[in-house]
């Protein structure tokens, strides 16, 4: 369900001078202070290429919380930046799902409490993220929490094309939150809330992020009421369009459809078939993508693994 666009903050040498340029303008003034920090903030809330180029997970997960971090705490200076509020959301997101959710479906034939454990951790950061993301769309429409909860159409048609990311990165980890708290009543309510920004965000740029709100819609439309067939041809078509986005240059919509459709309509040959096109993607084609291929073949390979297991009789 998480994309493939740039992942994480990039602009590292950039970053580093402002982090130590920090305690120096604190003790020079505030004017000076301010000034390293808001250049911070405009680093950190610009997608680079030197995460999401890289094909070192174990080098990106280490790497990535400091930046967290950083973002967390520019924002406490810098409250109301919507471009850097929008960035968190994007990375708290991506990196639960690359390095807390996924590890607790990998640990969870060895060890059931650890993967509880992980499980309940992602939920809590999948919240983060979509408390910030809610917190830029508060920032440029003021009142919209309240409002897409007494009368989401009205809400919603105040958005505009430059309000889709946020949009996108609330609905997915909103969405991400509520499927690790299925014993929440509260939780799974809110559910066409997610649909109907996800398909607002559609109307106002169907392509944003080379297909990402397609591919968010292919796990999307199974998770809603109705007939599974419906459903199932809905994601499909999903998929189609964010193939078509990508330029096939993406494993994550192959991914998505195996795992969200092809398991649940029991089509063990249409998962082997999308998990192995998943797999022949070459991920030094589109470097802007190589990280997000990298862990998407990571979990074909995971799914092909249990596919025993997840076909059964």
């Amino acid at each position: 369900m998480i994309p493939a666009p740039r992942p994480f903050p990039g602009g590292l040498r950039r970053l580093a001078c402002y982090a130590l340029w920090l305690p120096l303008a604190a003790a020079s003034g505030c004017s000076l202070r301010q000034l390293a920090i808001d250049g911070l903030g405009d680093t950190l809330s610009v997608g680079g290429t030197a995460f999401a180029s890289d094909d070192d997970l174990d080098l990106v997960r280490a790497s990535t919380p400091f930046s967290l971090k950083l973002m967390e705490s520019v924002l406490v200076e810098r409250p109301e930046r919507t471009d850097l509020l929008v960035a968190t959301a994007r990375a708290f997101t991506q990196y639960t799902f690359a390095f807390v959710e996924q590890d607790a479906d990998e640990t969870e034939d060895k060890d059931v409490a650890a993967a509880y454990r992980l499980r309940d951790r992602a939920r809590k950061l999948y919240r983060r993220a979509r408390d910030y993301g809610l917190r830029g769309l508060e920032v440029t429409h003021p009142g919209f929490g309240a409002a897409l909860r007494t009368n989401p159409g009205s809400a919603l048609s105040a958005m505009a094309r430059e309000d889709v990311p946020e949009l996108y990165w609330t609905g997915v980890s909103w969405a991400a939150m509520i499927a690790l708290s299925k014993d929440d009543p509260d939780s799974v309510a809110d559910v066409p809330l997610i649909g109907a920004m996800a398909e607002r965000a559609l109307e106002l740029d169907e392509g944003f992020d080379s297909g990402a709100l397609h591919v968010f819609m292919i796990s999307f439309e199974m998770a809603r009421r109705g007939s599974r067939e419906a459903s199932a041809a809905r994601a499909r078509e999903h998929y189609r369009r964010a193939v078509y986005f990508s330029g096939g240059h993406q494993a994550v919509p192959h991914v998505s459809l195996a795992e969200a459709v092809s398991v649940p309509t029991r089509n063990r040959r249409e998962f082997e078939s999308l998990l192995r096109t998943a797999l022949s993607v070459d991920p030094d084609a589109a470097p802007q993508w190589r990280l997000a291929n990298v862990l998407m073949q990571r979990r074909a390979k995971w799914l092909l693994d249990r596919e025993d297991q997840l076909f059964t009789e």
